[in-house]
């Protein structure tokens, strides 16, 4: 391998800006930059010419990224990858670290972030390896927002990993989920997933269902019972609300983690526990620690590997990739035909918060396909979530511009609550003048701090931007340059 100053860099990408921008980049960086519209062409240059780095979309005209790197891989194990897309999913993630990837990268990235990872790359390399997918074990993690986008990326990256990993989220966001794909793309996937929830055990029990028992330990124990340890052995063993777990339960789980062995209760065979720990809670371990309900040592031995579940409401782009989700999957579990929301209703969805998060949503979306009688759940369906600000609209009740005295729309939501106040302070503004063409004049007004602030929102990607305003991207575009916007801001 070259030095790093002056080291070869492929790229692959169908995107010509985006290879222009990377090239320029690495060679302002002092390194050699060769770009190629897709994968084929990249092959041929790297069997006659090497390189010490190669750079990949996934999606291209003549073949896939991941296909690309697989066959470096083969042929190349010690070249380091770094994969780059705007369709970041956990699957592609996991794939990804699975095929040996260096890095991997969502669109849009910092152009810095890859020169320091160029730099990085080219120092050392990343063991390959690759290990059959199992997809029928995998199902439900859904999204394209930033959170859930870097929370596929550290799952990938526990691909190659059995450290103890500690769940953290509130109800209903999916941990158990998270949980299941962290073991299906590991090492153990071979070996069983064993479950279970500290809240549902009486504190009397738990010892007995984590660590089994021993015929006559106990009063009612008639036999001999294998406990979940026994049985997750070779695979992992998912703690749920660990957090609810009693404090003499705490210390013999410490003391497993420790020792790697354990004891039936009631018994004196010393057993192996081999086992990988997830463990889940939606609690504030630290704050539990503080306030003598949870041990200290014991949350570091659990908190290696911290993964974070976002809440559904700091993601309410993926509410309706979640919904059309369910909607397929309660039509074929149920065997009924297919419904779809109309855009009030979905409007509906995306203005609630949903304390339950995705457990809520979806919830809500099997009543809707049951009591719905029709193909469309209309925005008036009474299941449908509906925000009234009760203290805003009474305080508009009693103003002068009150829509109840007037008869004019009344606002439904706080945004449009919003709007009406800043149309009143306008309208205040213009003191009888003759103003004509108003329409346009308040679109002009409305449209570049909605854009920028959706840009704000999806951090300058503007893919994900032109989705939540509902406008191809394109047009997104000609918008920003139209009003001298900034996105990187």
């Amino acid at each position: 391998m070259t030095s790093t100053s002056n080291g070869t860099v492929l790229i692959a990408d169908d995107d010509q800006a985006v290879r222009f921008v990377l090239e320029q980049a690495l060679r302002r960086a002092g390194m050699q930059a060769k770009s190629f519209v897709d994968g084929r062409s990249l092959l041929d240059h790297l069997s006659h010419h090497g390189a010490d780095l190669v750079i990949t979309d996934i999606v291209m005209p003549t073949g896939s990224g991941l296909d690309l790197l697989k066959t470096i891989k083969s042929s190349h194990p010690n070249l380091p990858v770094i994969v780059i897309t705007a369709q970041s999913t956990l699957l592609n993630a996991v794939q990804a670290f699975e095929r040996g990837a260096f890095e991997y990268l969502p669109k849009p990235f910092d152009i810095n972030q890859v020169v320091d990872l160029a730099r990085r790359a080219m120092e050392r390399t990343r063991p390959s390896g690759e290990h059959p997918m199992d997809m029928e074990r995998f199902g439900g993690i859904i999204g394209s927002s930033l959170a859930m986008q870097e929370l596929f990326r550290t799952i990938g990256r526990l691909a190659h990993s059995e450290m103890t990993v500690l769940i953290h989220g509130e109800s209903g966001t999916g941990k158990e989920l998270v949980a299941r794909a962290v073991h299906a793309y590991s090492p153990r996937r071979s070996g069983p997933f064993v479950a279970i929830n500290m809240a549902a055990i009486p504190r009397e029990l738990i010892e007995s269902e984590l660590f089994g028992h021993e015929k006559g330990a106990f009063t009612g124990a008639v036999s001999r019972r294998h406990g979940h340890f026994e049985r997750a052995q070779g695979g992992a063993l998912f703690l749920d609300e660990i957090g609810d777990m009693p404090m003499e339960a705490q210390t013999r789980l410490l003391r497993v983690l420790q020792d790697g062995t354990y004891t039936r209760v009631g018994g004196a065979e010393i057993l192996p526990a081999n086992v990988r720990i997830i463990a889940a809670t939606h609690q504030d371990l630290p704050a539990a620690i503080a306030a003598g309900r949870f041990r200290e040592d014991l949350f570091y031995r659990l908190n290696v590997i911290p993964l974070h579940v976002p809440s559904l409401r700091s993601r309410r782009e993926d509410i309706p990739l979640l919904a059309d989700y369910f909607i397929a999957k309660t039509a074929k579990e149920l065997n009924i035909p297919l419904k779809r929301l109309d855009p009030q209703a979905m409007d509906k969805l995306l203005a609630w918060d949903w304390p339950g998060n995705v457990r809520e949503l979806e919830n809500l979306i099997r009543r809707l396909m049951v009591l719905v009688p029709d193909g469309v759940v209309r925005h008036d369906h009474p299941e449908l979530p509906s925000r009234k600000p009760a203290t805003p609209a009474a305080s508009m009740a009693s103003s002068p511009s009150s829509s109840s005295a007037s008869g004019d729309i009344a606002p439904e939501n706080p945004l449009q609550l919003a709007v009406m106040n800043e149309l009143d302070r306008f309208f205040a503004t213009l003191n009888g003048l003759d103003t004509t063409n108003l329409y346009d004049t308040i679109l002009n007004q409305v449209e570049p701090p909605l854009i920028q602030r959706v840009l704000r929102e999806t951090r300058g990607n503007q893919v994900k931007a032109a989705i939540m305003l509902g406008i191809n991207r394109n047009t997104l575009r000609k918008k920003i340059l139209e009003f001298g916007l900034d996105p990187k801001k």
